[in-house]
């Protein structure tokens, strides 16, 4: 008998602390739903950042790709950043004084967040493959098409942009403008020269000979463009699962406040009317 009272107490008890525990359960939601909420306003800046340096990437190179959608990822990227800032205003406001309404609202705006930054993450990983396979090709061509001083096509300004831009020569080195032929060039055959691009700022002028080679850039360009791509598709797809972890936990903490707040708004149910 003493032991069957002893169970029963124990069962009571512990029913007993089951408000004190979902009330400190909700304090908990509310409080990481606040804080949430102001990171994502500062994750916002970050992912929209790093989406317009892939935006302005492609288009600063996109003589050297063939496809134009390569810049998805960054405008998945912008997109995601603009709903982070109304998302947050929405955590912040549900952690003060919950509403079902706004409680929903929440719960669409992550899922969409969580689509965009899912698709923009696999997106930078693929193309960054797709952009360092298709970039030696390509970079191989228009050093070929080029057509020294007197090269005044689009092709033969990206390669002088991107040698000066990235502080290199050539290729692979510098080595690579000796094959081109003379008659390309319109130079004379006794002479081997680069690209005035190919010139260090403080030698501008030096007129690519290489006699000179302590001013010119030595250093090839394919090296230093594909890790340029592929800092900032790792910057991008790494935002972006870092920020799907966080939205996670945010749908968590208002799936929290959502199961222990009644739906008054919905009850059709009134002992007015019915009585």
């Amino acid at each position: 008998m003493r032991r069957l009272t002893a169970v029963v107490v124990v069962v009571v008890s512990s029913f007993s602390l089951l408000p004190y525990e979902e009330s400190w359960l909700r304090l908990f939601a509310r409080a990481l739903l606040r804080f949430l909420g102001f990171i994502f306003w500062g994750t916002a800046v970050v992912l929209a950042f790093g989406g317009v340096f892939v935006i302005l990437m492609c288009k600063n190179y996109r003589y050297f790709f063939q496809e134009s959608f390569l810049s998805l990822p960054g405008w998945l990227a912008v997109a995601a950043a603009l709903i982070l800032l109304p998302t947050g205003v929405l955590a912040i406001s549900i952690s003060v004084k919950c509403s079902r309404h706004q409680q929903g609202a929440l719960m669409y705006l992550l899922l969409v967040l969580l689509c965009l930054q899912v698709s923009s993450a696999v997106l930078a990983q693929f193309y960054s493959v797709q952009m360092a396979s298709e970039l030696e090709g390509a970079m191989d061509y228009l050093v070929y098409q080029y057509n020294g001083a007197h090269s005044q096509g689009p092709g033969g300004s990206a390669v002088d942009e991107v040698q000066r831009k990235l502080q290199c020569c050539g290729v692979q080195n510098y080595t690579d403008w000796l094959k081109a032929t003379a008659a390309a060039w319109h130079l004379s055959a006794e002479k081997s020269r680069v690209p005035e691009s190919c010139c260090k700022e403080k030698y501008s002028h030096c007129g690519g000979d290489i006699s000179h080679m302590e001013q010119l850039f030595q250093e090839g360009c394919l090296r230093k463009l594909e890790d340029q791509l592929h800092f900032v598709n790792l910057y991008v797809f790494w935002c972006c699962t870092v920020l799907s972890i966080l939205e996670l936990l945010a749908g968590v903490s208002n799936g929290i406040l959502m199961r222990h707040q009644p739906f008054r708004d919905f009850r059709i149910q009134d002992s007015s009317t019915f009585s």
